[in-house]
């Protein structure tokens, strides 16, 4: 396939939540069923955000995470299974790694189930020190630290998530 024609977009205000819906529907059974408003709220939350596009198709998506300097996380690595297998998830999770805020980072994580010899081309190395994991279950009640401290950022959260 000739994919002269496809595009990269970090603009996550260009991220069409329909169609990343329905890709991670079609491709990630780690991401199914995730409904449109939480992943309004992931892509806010992340930078890098990274799009890729047939002409006005959606066909592949990653985000990223970071501190700028110390720690990121690539998240939600996605290509259609038509233009699988074409080098566009590598060039995807590669423009998200070279963005200002992961090209610096000293150590950058992701989670996959089964994609680990993906991974391994770019350069990621399995880590067996990093395996700790909280299943947030929403029972820890931020209030129990005191009105007073998380009282600001609830607003802010308000304010932007409506």
């Amino acid at each position: 396939m000739d994919c002269r024609h496809i595009k990269f977009s970090i603009d996550k205000t260009q991220v069409d939540l329909v169609q990343l819906q329905a890709l991670f529907n079609q491709v990630a059974f780690w991401a199914r069923e995730r409904s449109l408003e939480d992943l309004e709220i992931a892509i806010a939350n992340s930078n890098p955000v990274v799009t890729l596009w047939d002409k006005t198709r959606m066909i592949g998506f990653c985000r990223g995470t970071s501190d700028g300097i110390y720690r990121g996380t690539i998240w939600d690595v996605v290509v259609h299974r038509d233009y699988q297998g074409l080098g566009l998830g590598r060039k995807l999770v590669e423009t998200a790694l070279s963005h200002p805020l992961m090209c610096r980072v000293e150590r950058v994580y992701l989670m996959t189930t089964y994609q680990q010899k993906f991974y391994e081309r770019i350069g990621f190395q399995e880590n067996q020190s990093t395996t700790m994991v909280l299943q947030n279950t929403y029972e820890i009640n931020p209030l129990s630290l005191g009105e007073e401290y998380f009282e600001p950022m609830l607003k802010e959260l308000e304010q932007v998530h409506g």
